[in-house]
């Protein structure tokens, strides 16, 4: 069933006991956009293109897709300053509160290198930071200050020694003050104008003057995802991140006003963005569908907020709250909003959020702006088994072992027997040998 809310839209209205509980499942699940034939082969022949022609072919993309004037991709120092220094005191100093937010957040995720020392045995973990990271920022419809910081501060807090940010140029060939400015403060060391799937592929491979790294994050757009999806190996990527998507866990205690601002929010990044409403109140799913057409009206991204909602919006009525919540989990999104009478006695049945905002006072846009927590997170129902941006995500792992020779030689016998019934007398001998040296 659908109902309208203006302009000849649709938002999909589902209600488990006249629909079933299949039809709810199936309007939550979503198809990550990074799966689309036609932009994989678009983004095959970038990634060649940058492979063979280097800084040649990051030109011609870019005055194509970004500054038609554009002849330099590196932002120099003088235009780093330049930039910075017109963002304005208080813009400014937003910028650094958010900042000390979240490396105060994420300097309790630090972890140190441990070893356990047994019998003739040392075993431990070294913990060892990437050196080089890239960080993708987008662009085009909108400016993203917050993502340099959420992305580059918690590589800084691991220990990260190289940020490199890629991203697209203005049509006028220069790149925002306020993304200026966040990389300054989080302590990004070069910027390059280069976006779209371009970027991935020139920070995977470091050609045309832009060096190669150990990582690549940050969100961006389908072509961007499947670039990061392909060069999975040449480099590590943190996860395909976009587009945003939010689902509102809401009983008859919520305030519909507030439910449809929480769902328009992340659809207004992106017209492939998502919003669904999960609730066990029938008035609450009707007075919030007339809540968004009220607010939708006279918002400067309200075509995009209709589009995305048309596309992929959805209202669900679940028979009760624990269906509801098995259906917040099916859904896994990117945000999920707990607004319902008593949240803290919900969230320990949540299993799949990349982030929880707990309560009626707590919008998304704490999370994205200002709270502390990284806001670059698995999207597309990824949140089933993956984790947001966060310290660990730049952290690398080494195992140590070590056996003395009373320890080899008690396990030895065990161990030999074990490799020859995998078939492997090489390993077998290996450690026979240490058994009678």
């Amino acid at each position: 069933m659908c109902v309208i809310y203006g302009g000849g839209k649709v938002l999909k209205r589902i209600q488990v006991s006249l629909d079933g509980i299949r039809a709810a499942f199936q309007a939550v699940q979503r198809e990550a956009s990074h799966k689309d034939t036609e932009k994989e082969a678009s983004v095959i022949q970038i990634i060649e293109s940058v492979r063979e022609e280097g800084e040649a072919a990051l030109l011609r993309l870019g005055r194509q897709f970004d500054c038609p004037t554009l002849d330099c991709i590196e932002v120099t120092a003088a235009e780093w300053d330049s930039g910075a220094q017109q963002v304005g005191e208080g813009e400014r100093q937003l910028l650094h509160s958010a900042a000390s937010n979240i490396i105060r957040f994420h300097e309790k995720q630090r972890r140190s290198s441990w070893m356990d020392f047994g019998d003739g045995v040392v075993l431990g973990q070294l913990m060892r930071p990437v050196e080089r990271v890239g960080i993708y920022v987008p662009g085009g419809t909108a400016v993203y200050p917050s993502s340099v910081l959420m992305t580059a501060i918690p590589a800084k807090v691991a220990g990260v020694q190289s940020l490199i940010v890629t991203t697209p140029a203005q049509r006028d060939g220069s790149i925002h003050p306020m993304v200026l400015a966040a990389a300054r403060i989080a302590g990004v060391d070069r910027i390059f104008k280069i976006g779209g799937a371009q970027a991935i592929a020139v920070l995977a491979y470091g050609v045309g003057g832009v060096p190669s790294v150990d990582m690549i994050v940050g969100p961006g757009n389908a072509y961007v995802n499947i670039a990061k999806r392909m060069l999975w190996g040449v480099v590590n990527m943190d996860m395909l991140a976009g587009p945003s998507e939010v689902c509102v866990l809401a009983d008859e205690s919520a305030k519909a006003e507030w439910v449809a601002a929480d769902m328009i929010t992340q659809v207004e990044h992106d017209s492939e963005c998502a919003a669904y409403l999960v609730t066990t109140s029938p008035t609450l799913a009707d007075e919030t569908v007339a809540q968004i057409e009220a607010q939708v009206a006279d918002l400067p991204r309200g075509s995009i907020i209709k589009t995305a909602l048309d596309r992929h919006g959805a209202v669900l009525i679940a028979e009760t709250l624990e269906q509801a919540i098995d259906l917040a989990n099916a859904c896994a999104p990117e945000h999920l909003a707990l607004m319902v009478k008593e949240p803290w006695s919900v969230v320990g049945s949540i299993r799949n959020a990349g982030a929880i905002l707990m309560g009626s006072y707590s919008p998304q846009s704490v999370g994205d702006y200002w709270a502390g927590p990284s806001h670059t997170l698995p999207t597309s129902g990824a949140a089933r088994y993956a984790s947001p941006l966060n310290v660990d995500t730049f952290i690398k792992k080494t195992s140590v072992i070590a056996y003395g020779r009373e320890a080899v030689q008690q396990a030895g016998p065990s161990i030999a027997k074990l490799a020859r019934i995998e078939g492997f007398e090489a390993h077998a001998r290996a450690v026979e040998k240490r058994l009678i040296g």
